[in-house]
């Protein structure tokens, strides 16, 4: 089970305290160290873009139905795919808020299921008050994403290996999942030009 993204650096310590149990992806760095002074030989580590290790309590955790993964306003923009879902906008994250779908004024709490990305014009235009109340239709059902699905809104740049390991955790009706089907579709689609 995807975990979170670590530096090359700290793989190699895993790799060093033997405590990979197996690697998936391609090789992405060798990191040459010293020279063994009965062999002469030079140690060399390969380290996998994926690295799995053994017995971590972590796993079981987050894999659980239970988890939620901490809220915060990054990784709420990616869910969300940066639009506004009151007016459908796409805008940069300096120009969106998280809105509480139910205010927080009104009994609404800070959870994944109660949060939406707004424009901060929709945002202030709502206030506080419901969407019903403010005459502003959702676009979206907020959802919590799962622990794979937040690793995925963790990432910058994913490769592909890293990202097909990432969507084999997502569940089948994930939001998430589906967004991906419908890009790479829209990348598999031909172009036809007119002269």
């Amino acid at each position: 089970m995807p975990l979170e993204w670590i530096t090359y650096q700290d793989a190699v310590r895993l790799y060093y305290l033997d405590q990979v149990a197996y690697t998936c992806g391609r090789g992405l760095y060798r990191v040459h160290g010293g020279y063994n002074a009965k062999t002469g030989l030079r140690s060399m580590i390969e380290v996998n873009s994926i690295v799995a290790t053994a017995g971590a309590m972590q796993a079981s955790l987050k894999g659980s139905p239970a988890y939620t993964p901490p809220l915060n306003n990054a990784t709420l923009f990616r869910r969300d795919d940066h639009l506004c879902l009151y007016c459908g906008e796409s805008r940069r994250a300096k120009d969106l808020s998280r809105d509480h779908v139910k205010p927080i004024s009104r009994g609404g709490e800070d959870l994944w299921t109660n949060v939406v990305t707004a424009c901060k014009r929709c945002n202030n235009l709502k206030g506080s008050r419901s969407p019903e109340q403010a005459g502003m239709q959702l676009l979206a059902v907020p959802f919590t994403p799962t622990h794979a699905e937040y690793v995925y809104l963790q990432g910058r740049r994913i490769l592909a290996d890293q990202m097909e390991f990432l969507r084999a955790h997502f569940p089948r009706r994930s939001p998430l999942r589906q967004r991906l089907d419908r890009l790479a579709e829209d990348d598999a689609m031909p172009l036809t030009y007119s002269a």
